[in-house]
């Protein structure tokens, strides 16, 4: 959708999978088949540069290919008739070779492999550029102080840094499953009808090698007709990536609540705006990237259940993968793009959250006392006595610091300077820091 697409993906992204792309992927199929077919002396020399020549889709009329394109089950054979009409044109003798001894999937799912192998470094770029902005946010908030939340209840201290390094860590592992997918997914398809290449005789794998090197693709051992891992490893690596922004962008967007304030989206004309209320300032931004992480989990089953086609080539199944694919890589891209610049002018108001630290007068650091108490008492008795002390604290709406500090039993075994360096978070952040800084070291 025209109108709706910019929600989810900048126009660099959206443009490698439009229908422009999608024919041009086809047409880069067919005219690399014509070089290394004439390479290898299949067909006669002079026939693939006359073929080649009208492989380029501002020459095709998509509108017809889109109408012809259920009489024959894809686009690829009304692309390929009207590619050997154009041919004909100029060329009769070579417009017989079009397409000579590929089939439809052949040409659909290259096609697909090579929009992927264009998309993919804007991925890697934006996944960058995210992986660098979180490396500075933990880095410069490693000792900020922040309330840690479960069940989305207050929980124990914690720093922004180490929220920043855990962002960045499944950043990171996701930037390392791109590199690890791309020698899988970056694969020639090429079989011929069955698989088997018949149509070539002895030279099929010959041809099936020229193609590869002349599209920058690898050759695999089998065509893959029938086992269709390498696009769902793509798809699951898509959907992994997409859930991971979705969860950074929970946690902006709750962190931006006006009750909690403790950071903002980048601001900007117009946005984040309410077409009704002039003070909004809507996390914007955290909103797409949930979107596309609701959507991505349903596109990424699909694509699952794609896996087990019938013999040689499915039926219905790898159909839905022309659509689900791109559009996981479309959210996949687009949600990388959103978090990077996100992250890059994220603000932070280290001020609401250090207030936020003592909206629970100190029970948040319970634990903490318990710990200390624990080790005079036992845990359990400790645990009963702070437990007993937080109810009153906040029957009575009092600090859990004084109540304790007015218990002898407390204090006998922990003087007031004591309670001070409990009731501190700073001294109960753990190994926040060292947690940090293996974390940027693991990125360096």
């Amino acid at each position: 959708m025209t109108l709706l697409g910019p929600l989810f993906a900048p126009d660099v992204i959206r443009a490698v999978f439009s229908d422009r792309a999608c024919l041009q992927g086809m047409l880069d199929f067919e005219a690399a088949l014509a070089r290394a077919e004439a390479k290898t002396g299949i067909i006669p020399p002079a026939a693939a540069p006359a073929i080649a020549a009208h492989c380029k889709a501002e020459m095709i009329d998509a509108v017809a290919i889109a109408k012809a394109a259920p009489n024959g089950g894809n686009l690829a054979i009304p692309l390929v008739k009207q590619l050997t009409a154009l041919v004909a044109k100029v060329d009769p003798e070579a417009a017989r070779f079009v397409h000579w001894g590929a089939t439809s999937q052949d040409v659909i799912d290259t096609g697909l492999v090579l929009q992927l192998k264009a998309a993919l470094p804007l991925f890697e770029a934006d996944l960058k550029r995210l992986s660098d902005a979180l490396a500075a946010l933990a880095t410069k908030h490693k000792d900020t102080t922040l309330v840690g939340r479960t069940w989305l209840q207050q929980a124990l201290p914690v720093t922004f840094g180490l929220k920043a390094a855990g962002w960045l860590d499944g950043v990171e592992r996701h930037r390392s499953r791109l590199a690890e997918m791309k020698a899988r997914l970056l694969a020639l398809q090429f079989g011929g009808a069955a698989g088997t290449l018949a149509a070539l005789g002895p030279k099929g794998l010959e041809v099936a090698q020229a193609l590869a090197d002349d599209l920058n693709l690898s050759l695999p051992d089998v065509p893959w007709h029938g086992q269709r891992d390498r696009f769902a490893e793509a798809a699951t690596t898509f959907g992994l990536i997409v859930g991971s922004l979705a969860k950074m962008a929970r946690d902006v967007s709750l962190m931006m609540q006006t009750e909690i304030g403790e950071v903002l989206e980048p601001s900007g004309e117009g946005r984040g705006g309410s077409s009704t209320m002039p003070h909004k300032r809507n996390p914007v931004a955290c909103a797409s990237v949930l979107a596309a992480g609701s959507r991505a989990a349903g596109l990424v089953a699909t694509m699952l259940g794609a896996m087990a086609p019938e013999h040689e080539r499915g039926l219905g199944g790898w159909q839905a993968e022309w659509v689900v694919l791109p559009e996981l890589a479309v959210l996949a891209g687009g949600a990388a793009r959103t978090m990077a610049e996100t992250m890059e002018g994220l603000e932070i108001n280290a001020g609401r959250m250090a207030e936020n630290l003592g909206r629970t007068k100190g029970l948040i650091l319970a634990e903490a006392v318990q710990m200390a108490l624990g080790a005079k008492l036992g845990r359990q008795e400790a645990h009963q006595l702070i437990e007993k002390a937080s109810r009153q604290a906040v029957a009575e709406d009092r600090s859990l610091r004084d109540v304790l500090a007015a218990d002898a039993e407390v204090t006998k075994h922990l003087p007031q300077s004591a309670l001070d360096r409990l009731f501190d978070p700073r001294h109960y952040l753990g190994q926040a820091g060292a947690m940090v800084e293996r974390v940027l070291a693991a990125k360096k």
